[in-house]
């Protein structure tokens, strides 16, 4: 082995140069060693597990990699279709249209990050990034491809009612997104799912501008304010649906209906026999969460009959579970629920509606296998002709009117619309370490008598090429050095001498951990929670420089001073992810930055996301496909909530806050421009977002840097902390269109 070949002639030089003892070959960091002669030797290569060389030079980049490969690499052709592909540019280019976008119309992702985090002084927008970027054209087209989908189902089957969706405003709540699924939707009476009495309030607000006959699903437990704002909805001419989660809802329905002179549209969640063995089939089967049983739906009939309000009741509701990966499994459940749906009929119900709830998957990993919690083993248009062809066999069969067949397909609405954009500030160094004869034998001086036996020996081991056992004899002396530094007999310079050594060994033998620690301005809490809740994989890839192979691989780890703060597993089964090397400060580079984007993550994320270490969530920016010569327009953005702003969310007053601080620097700081300048700076970290800004491509302008005494405060041009005696106010901007 070459390495440890170079390692026996360096302590065979020492050994005459010392006059005897132990071969003395040594790791040479420590300053305050003496000046070794450099190790000229060349360890092997790392094993690794993936066929990405951990080294490639300049002409491999150019020659020998593609930006294909790239989307290959990231399986960028699997789940990213249609939406998702890299461009000539070797950057991520969006299709707003799928798969009727043309050539001109795709957008360049990295364009749309420089156009948003470039100072407002070179034309940028000046936003600080984690940043999400939300695309509405692509929520637009996945409504209109699911509405589709159902249509030609629905025709090519001879299904003699229509299919109307609902959205679950549970997986992403944010104002404009609802907005935007009511008013794309409207065309196909599309509704709204709520779950709770915000969510009620909500989704009556926003159906007011939708189409009259779309529905809105009250779904969730309920109170007596909850059901009578249900009650209200239908007051205002809203199809609203009241869905019984639990069989007491019932009696508070029937009191607060007639109180209200109202009489309600009532729907029952069943509980069915089909379960999802997934991870997200919690909810289904007997003992699920929600719904039912059999016998308290005949329960249900029964007094609803007695009252005089059986015609009431009509939409049968059920949820297999998210993410369901089958249509196998699909098709059971349906078949299963249409029988329920015909028995109440049977009982004398007047059914018009068939809820299937969610469960329509996302292929997050391109896989698409039907048995993993992150993808599906089939597509828009097999969904809906299994849920169709289901339906219309039983009814069929009973002799039952066809129903509205309706879904509460929120995951696979939203997911692809939205990006977060994040950017990787630093990297962990890998070093070959160098050796001299000089420096360790420093160390071998030092240790034990025991010590200098496993040297003896790790030296015995690489002359007779037993490399297995050099290791071995490299980790006895590693922890015997540690054993001594615990015990006050080692000092912190031999220690890391016997740290490089041993790495040394580690390399040459092709056995050290290759993987790279990749430090991201992120908090994995708040953008990224179910990652960290319950394992869920996101695609994530470098946003550009994909016509460059990438060198190393690395895992991703946040800000957070949390060591759950870390990505270290990626979609195929990997624990790293291919990366390239940074540029720049970091990297010593020509000082280009580098972003990664996490895609498929516009549902759930940003509703779930905490405030842990009080990092807040990321700026947002909407942007749409348009004419320009960047082919997009930024049409909304909005800064991320700032360290004031999470501090409020804590109960914190930000501004009394300012104001103590302001008065302990007037209190020690005697110098009244010093006290001035920092009040100022202090007031610009109370208005700034808790991320990291890092020069000279930050979000802020140059003009808002303040320097006092060192310390550099990074401030935007609005503050709402004043360093006078008087507060000033000024208006939050309005981001208006801006076209690029």
């Amino acid at each position: 082995m070459p390495a440890l070949a170079c390692c026996v002639d360096a302590a065979a030089a020492a050994a005459a140069v010392f006059g005897g003892g132990p071969p003395p070959f040594a790791y040479a960091t420590d300053a305050s060693l003496p000046t070794p002669e450099p190790f000229s030797g060349v360890p092997l290569a790392t094993k690794t597990t993936t066929n990405i060389s951990t080294t490639v030079t300049a002409a491999e980049n150019s020659i020998n990699w593609s930006p294909s490969l790239s989307a290959a690499l990231y399986r960028l052709d699997g789940w990213g279709q249609p939406y998702f592909s890299v461009n000539s540019s070797a950057n991520v280019s969006v299709h707003p249209y799928g798969t009727e976008t043309l050539p001109h119309q795709e957008i360049d992702l990295l364009k749309v990050v420089k156009k948003v985090s470039d100072p407002k002084s070179v034309g940028g927008l000046g936003l600080q990034l984690p940043l999400i970027v939300r695309f509405p054209d692509v929520l637009k087209n996945r409504l209109e491809s699911l509405q589709s989908a159902f249509d030609f189902a629905i025709q090519s089957q001879e299904y003699e009612s229509h299919y109307q969706g609902v959205y679950p405003v549970k997986c992403n709540q944010d104002r404009f997104v609802v907005e935007d699924i009511v008013k794309f939707g409207s065309p196909f009476r599309f509704g709204l799912e709520a779950g709770s009495k915000p969510e009620l309030l909500l989704a009556m607000s926003c159906l007011c501008k939708g189409n009259p006959e779309a529905l809105l699903v009250c779904n969730g437990f309920k109170d007596s304010e909850y059901i009578s704002l249900a009650l209200i909805a239908r007051k205002l001419a809203l199809d609203t649906v009241v869905v019984l989660e639990q069989e007491e809802e019932l009696d508070l329905v029937i009191d607060l209906g007639r109180r209200l002179s109202i009489r309600p549209v009532i729907g029952v969640r069943a509980k069915l026999r089909t379960k999802h063995s997934g991870h997200f089939g919690s909810t289904s089967g007997e003992k699920g969460k929600f719904g039912l049983t059999t016998t308290q739906i005949l329960r249900v009939v029964r007094k609803l009959e007695s009252v005089g309000m059986l015609d009431c009741l009509q939409l049968l509701h059920f949820h297999i579970g998210s993410q369901i990966p089958s249509t196998e499994l699909l098709t059971d459940g349906v078949a299963e629920a249409a029988q329920v749906f015909c028995e109440l009929v049977r009982l004398g119900a007047r059914m018009r509606v068939i809820d299937i709830g969610g469960g329509l998957g996302i292929d997050y990993d391109g896989s698409k296998s039907t048995t993993s919690d992150v993808s599906v083993g089939y597509t828009l248009e097999e969904y809906a002709a299994a849920v169709v062809r289901a339906v219309r066999v039983v009814c069929d069969r009973k002799g039952v009117r066809h129903p509205v067949i309706c879904s509460e397909s929120g995951r696979a609405i939203v997911s692809h619309h939205s990006i977060l954009v994040f950017e990787a500030v630093s990297a962990s160094m890998v070093s070959t370490p160098t050796m001299s004869a000089l420096g360790l034998q420093y160390l071998v001086d030092g240790l034990t008598e025991e010590g200098q036996a496993d040297y003896a020996n790790l030296s015995a081991a690489a002359i007779r090429g037993e490399y297995d056992t050099c290791l071995l004899y490299a980790d006895q002396l590693k922890q015997r050095c540690v054993d001594q530094f615990k015990d006050g007999s080692l000092g912190i310079e031999q220690l890391a001498a016997v740290d490089g050594l041993y790495d040394l060994v580690s390399k040459a033998l092709g056995v050290a951990d290759p993987v790279r620690t990749y430090h991201v301005n992120l908090s994995i809490f708040t953008s990224i929670p179910d990652f960290w809740g319950i394992g869920q994989l996101f695609p994530i890839m470098p946003i550009h420089r994909l016509d460059q192979r990438p060198g190393v691989r690395g895992i991703l780890s946040d800000l957070t001073c949390d060591s759950d703060g870390k990505i270290d597993k990626f979609i195929g089964g990997e624990s790293s992810l291919p990366l390239h090397e940074l540029e720049g400060e970091f990297g010593g580079g020509s000082g280009g930055r580098y972003y990664l984007g996490m895609f498929l993550g516009g549902a759930y994320e940003e509703a779930l996301g905490g405030v842990h270490n009080l990092f807040g969530g990321p700026s947002v920016v909407r942007v749409t496909q348009s004419d320009g010569p960047y082919s997009f327009a930024v049409t909304r953005a909005v800064p991320g909530p700032s360290c004031g702003d999470v501090l409020r969310v804590m109960q914190h007053e930000p501004e009394l806050m300012f104001q103590s601080l302001k008065h302990r620097a007037e209190e020690y700081v005697h110098e009244e421009e010093d006290t001035a300048s920092l009040a100022s700076g202090l007031a610009h970290s109370f208005h700034n977002m808790p991320y990291l800004v890092v020069a000279p491509s930050c979000c802020l302008t140059v003009a808002n840097n303040v320097n006092i005494n060192g310390y550099s405060f990074y401030g935007s041009e609005h503050d709402h902390y004043s360093s006078g005696s008087e507060a000033t106010t000024v208006e939050d901007e309005q981001w208006s269109y801006v076209c690029a």
